[in-house]
């Protein structure tokens, strides 16, 4: 399978977190020829959305999506905090034109053990927040993390899970199929198949760095690690999924330290040679 031209990829903001606020992704993502950007909400805000969706309109980038909206278990119950966080959430997407919301969906309460009343409160507030973003024409996106996330980030971890939700909700809400979150899982290929074009709303990259030093924030740059990326993205595009490939890599020891120019050039480089 051949390799990605730059504009096949999308920057996930979080890639250079530390470094570039949202101007400064855009402007980058121009400069080394990507196709899109996945602006996370903290820079959103921070730059305004308005002006925001203004500057990566005139940029001529797609919006992958937005990160986050979810976090449906941090208070215990699916209260109107929550629920309108989440709404502001699905403007925010509408605004700036993306292709879907991503759900990163909380894990378990605080206190709490009692998993299956997280999966209760989760698939209640997806509920809740598709119905207000359908009339939005937003998509919801859920992104199943790792099941080393269940406690503290997101209960639903396999696309099994989250196509089992997508089932019983209906229209307007499907998968974002994150390589690190899902490489392991031997239901992948035929997960992928079930979901195929109509739940496959987003295609996130990085890879797996053995040993892994920090369970959030030592994802590696593809081609470092373990992940087949280019049979999973086989995977999904032979399912109908035909979006941006969205470069997401968490790397306080690494990637975060480096001058953003060289991170989005190596990026370049990488989807060439290892995507």
């Amino acid at each position: 399978m051949s390799g990605l031209g730059p504009e096949r990829l999308s920057l996930n903001t979080a890639t250079v977190r530390e470094r570039w606020n949202l101007s400064q992704c855009i402007d980058g993502c121009v400069r080394h020829g990507f196709g899109g950007i996945a602006p996370w909400r903290d820079k959103l805000q921070e730059m305004g959305t308005s002006a925001a969706a203004r500057s990566i309109r005139d940029a001529g980038l797609e919006v992958t999506g937005v990160c986050r909206g979810g976090w449906f278990t941090e208070n215990g119950v699916l209260d109107a905090e929550v629920l309108d966080e989440n709404r502001r959430a699905v403007d925010e997407a509408e605004e700036i034109g993306a292709a879907c919301l991503v759900m990163v969906v909380g894990g378990l309460s605080a206190d709490s053990r009692d998993l299956p009343a997280a999966w209760r409160l989760v698939e209640d507030g997806l509920a809740a927040t598709l119905e207000y973003a359908r009339t939005a024409g937003v998509k919801i996106a859920i992104e199943p993390l790792h099941p080393m996330y269940a406690a503290d980030r997101a209960c639903v971890n396999t696309m099994r899970q989250a196509l089992d939700i997508c089932d019983r909700l209906g229209e307007g809400i499907g998968c974002a199929v994150d390589v690190y979150h899902v490489w392991w899982d031997s239901e992948l290929d035929s997960q992928i198949a079930r979901a195929g074009s109509d739940r496959l709303l987003a295609f996130h990259i990085c890879d797996w760095l053995v040993p892994t030093r920090d369970m959030l924030t030592d994802r590696g740059m593809m081609g470092d690690g373990v992940i087949d990326i280019p049979r999973l993205r086989c995977m999904v595009e032979q399912n109908g999924f035909s979006g941006l490939n969205e470069v997401e890599i968490f790397s306080e020891l690494d990637w975060w330290r480096r001058d953003p120019d060289e991170v989005l050039g190596t990026i370049a480089e990488r989807a060439r040679t290892a995507c």
